[in-house]
This record gives C-alpha cells, sequence and structure tokens, in this order.
C-alpha cells in the first residue's frame, strides 16, 4: 500500500499567481499586447482541465518549481547559454504536466533588448491611486 498527498487548495493558488506574474511581469518585457492576447486565446500556462494534472503534493511543487525557475531565469540580467538547458528541462517538464508553454530559450533570448519600454494592459500599475 502506498500513501499519497494530494495537492492542496493554496497550491493551485500559488501556480495561478506564479501563472498571473507571466502575464503581468514577464511577456510584456518580450511580447506585444497583442501578441499576449494571442497567448490568452491558445491557453499558454493554462491546465488542460481544471488541476487534473496534479495528481498528487509532488505534482504540484514541481509545477511551482518549474515556474519559479523559469521566471528566475528569465529575469536576470544576462541570462547564459548554461541556463537554456535548465530552461528547456522546466519547460518540458511543465508540458508533461498538461501546461502549455510553445516557446524555446531562443525567443525570449532574440527578444530581450528588442522590445521598446512602453506601457502594457498587462503590466501590473505602478500605484494603486488614480490622481
Amino acid at each position: 500500500m502506498k500513501i499519497v498527498f494530494a495537492s492542496t487548495p493554496g497550491q493551485e493558488v500559488k501556480v495561478q499567481e506564479l501563472v498571473q506574474y507571466f502575464y503581468s511581469n514577464i511577456f510584456p518585457r518580450y511580447f506585444s499586447d497583442d501578441e499576449i492576447k494571442q497567448f490568452e486565446r491558445e491557453g499558454v500556462l493554462k491546465l488542460s482541465g481544471d488541476f487534473e494534472g496534479f495528481d498528487t503534493l509532488r505534482d504540484a511543487y514541481q509545477v511551482i518549481a518549474c515556474l519559479q525557475t523559469v521566471i528566475s531565469i528569465l529575469e536576470s540580467i544576462e541570462p547564459q547559454c548554461e541556463y537554456k538547458s535548465i530552461f528547456d528541462k522546466n519547460v518540458s517538464m511543465l508540458m508533461e504536466m498538461g501546461m502549455h508553454f510553445p516557446f524555446s530559450f531562443a525567443q525570449f533570448n532574440d527578444a530581450r533588448g528588442m522590445k521598446v519600454e512602453m506601457l502594457s494592459i498587462y503590466s501590473s500599475a505602478a500605484n494603486q491611486y488614480l490622481i
């Protein structure tokens, strides 16, 4: 007999927060608003099903760790070539867990610095108040 622990609602919330972080902080650095809208339509970083891929506590933690690792690599000042294998491994694990992430390391690396800083409807607000 083997005992496994199911994923918790807190983990599901954490995954949703990380996905939202991608859309509000990562994607606007590399892609236009139209491209990000297309990502939403395609279901990028959306689970196929309603957390069905998270059968166990381990699965949920693995997805959280993969998302955090990819975020860390993409937020680094100068991503090194040795990060590519780590990026690819984590993206592969996300795909295995049912999350659609159709990007390669090269797409982000090539887009770095090419996008002109501008306002995005997806970016987080600098503050809460409107004057």
